[in-house]
């Protein structure tokens, strides 16, 4: 096995969003050395790590120079290209390996594995052309869930297929390329679990937690979820053997349909720090963000204990839609921590920020962290109960 990367080399982060700020705030507190690197210019990441890059990752020749000024690299979003991730293992290790951007990248590739691997997935199609939906549907039936095969998130590249849809117009809205046609699932509820694998193939993880969304986008994450051990223990087998699979060496989180009879299909996969377990940066004896850290750089795993039960709720912009919010009357709250991700243009359903609230029990975790979000937009929520 590798030497392990100690304290004081320099992490190299492909990327420069939110998840690498967080990274390299815990980075940055273990004594290493951040490098970002991306097309953008005072970036979250940028903003807190030691040399900021900017170039695109098509330009190979900039990212084989980052790469030399690193002593590992890592990723904290999907839309890298493989080439690029190629460029930069001539130099020096990536962590998770190229390969497994590679299958989770794209749908199609990623739903082929899991299927091919005998993961519980939806039944599901590729679509290649407008034409070959209806074929598709035939299979699939009606409704589906027509995705865009790459690149996409939050819900964008997703159009929900009814007997009232016109195809060609689905097609078009998916992005009109290459797509997955998915059955539609009647899920009771979506769950996830974020895990770390090392290089000596040691597995940790958080648990399972519960999250909702709106508008497509994560709402609000609940740890731990409210579900029975049985499916807490198969969801946890399920991400461990996936992580085995694919060799992972890093982060990753696996998002999980839970239908109504009990039954967990894998949804989506994210190799990199997800935005379900932001509560272990306050919640957990070690975050996903230096669990990361320690996975990249040949550490041993960190303790992934939850210090108590915690509640996440993402901050979009459309709260700057009545100037500022009161930050000063949030932060008198108890047991509520504020994450705020320095991107200067509030934008509507761009994530700004993030809460932590955290109390006795996972529910009362979530309506704390649900009326303080309320305050700040203005709204109003019965208070949580008193602190005991």
């Amino acid at each position: 096995m590798s030497a392990p990367i100690l304290p004081g080399a320099t992490v190299g982060v492909l990327g420069s969003g939110q998840l690498g700020r967080m990274f390299a705030i815990a980075a940055r507190r273990m004594g290493y050395r951040v490098h970002t690197f991306s097309p953008d210019y005072d970036t979250p990441t940028g903003q807190v790590a030691d040399v900021e890059v900017r170039a695109s990752y098509d330009d190979l020749d900039a990212v084989r120079g980052f790469a030399r000024r690193t002593d590992v690299v890592t990723f904290e979003f999907e839309n890298v290209s493989y080439a690029c991730t190629e460029a930069v293992a001539e130099v020096v290790p990536v962590r998770p390996h190229g390969s497994v951007l590679h299958t989770t990248q794209h749908r199609r590739r990623e739903k082929t594995f899991l299927s091919s691997k005998g993961f519980p997935v939806a039944p599901f199609a590729v679509v290649e052309c407008a034409a070959q939906l209806e074929d598709a549907l035939e299979t699939i039936g009606r409704p589906a869930v027509l995705k865009s095969a790459g690149f996409g998130y939050d819900g964008k590249g997703q159009v929900k297929i009814t007997a009232e849809s016109g195809l060609e117009e689905a097609f078009a809205k998916a992005g009109g390329q290459e797509a997955v046609l998915e059955a539609f699932i009647d899920f009771d509820r979506e769950v996830s679990v974020v895990a770390a694998r090392s290089l000596d193939g040691t597995f940790a993880h958080y648990g399972v937690v519960e999250n909702e969304h709106a508008n497509h986008i994560l709402d609000v994450t609940t740890a731990p979820a409210d579900v029975p051990p049985e499916v807490t223990a198969e969801a946890i087998r399920i991400t461990r053997s996936i992580l085995e699979e694919l060799e992972v060496v890093g982060v990753l989180c696996v998002e999980f349909f839970l239908t109504r009879q009990g039954k967990l299909l894998v949804n989506e996969l994210a190799p990199r720090p997800h935005n379900s377990g932001h509560f272990t940066f306050d919640a957990s004896l070690t975050s996903q963000f230096e669990q990361q850290l320690r996975a990249v750089c040949g550490l041993p795993l960190g303790s992934t204990d939850l210090l108590r039960p915690a509640a996440m709720a993402n901050l979009l912009g459309d709260m700057w839609s009545n100037g500022c919010p009161d930050w000063a009357s949030l932060c008198a709250l108890p047991d509520l921590k504020l994450h705020l991700y320095g991107k200067a243009e509030p934008r509507p359903g761009r994530k700004m920020g993030h809460l932590t609230a955290m109390a006795a029990t996972a529910p009362e975790a979530a309506r704390r962290v649900r009326h303080a979000r309320a305050l700040l937009s203005g709204a109003v929520l019965p208070s949580p109960a008193p602190l005991g």
